[in-house]
Order: structure tokens, then C-alpha cells, then sequence
């Protein structure tokens, strides 16, 4: 992995974007398995946190930062400024997928 920072700013104080590479993004897709549904369904009427659901999120922030940090390595960039992360349940039919999706835009910092 790349020591590219990932900045959730669009302006990084004390420091002069120089050039912008563009735009980043990286998606990250997942089924969730017929046990972990139960047991957040259980846990949707009892209350509480759920462990499962939140390592699988967990799991796919890593990932996606990765792939933000490689493609803006990929483009020449040194950091990603006006970073952002979104998750949603892209589910139908009775299957549960969730999606992370990141996006930011490469820069040059002096």
C-alpha cells in the first residue's frame, strides 16, 4: 500500500495544490450471507449492535481507501482532497448486497 493521505477537505492549510489529477473512485460490492441477515434480524427487534455487519463495512473501507490510494498513485498524485465515503444496501429479490463507494480527486501537493 501507498502513503498517499486521504483528506476528507478540499484544502489542506499551510499546503498549495499544484495540479489536479482528477477524479478517484473505487466500488466495492458484497453479498451477505442467510446468517448474518438472521442475526441482524434478531437483533433489529432485540436492539444492539451488529458485529457482523459492521467488520464486513469494516473490511470494505480498507479496501476502497486502498484502491483510492492506488489509482491516485497510478495518476501521478501525491495525496486525494475532498475525499468521500457512502454506503448503501443495493438489495432485491430477497438478497442483501452492500456497496461502499469512494470518491475524491487527485492532487499534487507542493
Amino acid at each position: 500500500m501507498t502513503d498517499i493521505p486521504i483528506l476528507t477537505s478540499p484544502v489542506i492549510e499551510g499546503l498549495t495544490i499544484m495540479e489536479y489529477k482528477g477524479l478517484v473512485t473505487a466500488r466495492n460490492v458484497r453479498g451477505i450471507n442467510v446468517v448474518r441477515d438472521l442475526l441482524t434480524a434478531f437483533r433489529d427487534v432485540f436492539g444492539g449492535r451488529s458485529g457482523s455487519y459492521e467488520e464486513v463495512m469494516a473490511d470494505m473501507e480498507r479496501e476502497v481507501l486502498s484502491e483510492i490510494q492506488a489509482e491516485a498513485c497510478r495518476l501521478g498524485a501525491n495525496a486525494v482532497v475532498a475525499f468521500s465515503l457512502d454506503f448503501d444496501n443495493i438489495g432485491s429479490k430477497g438478497k442483501s448486497l452492500i456497496m461502499a463507494y469512494g470518491r475524491g480527486t487527485a492532487v499534487v501537493l507542493q
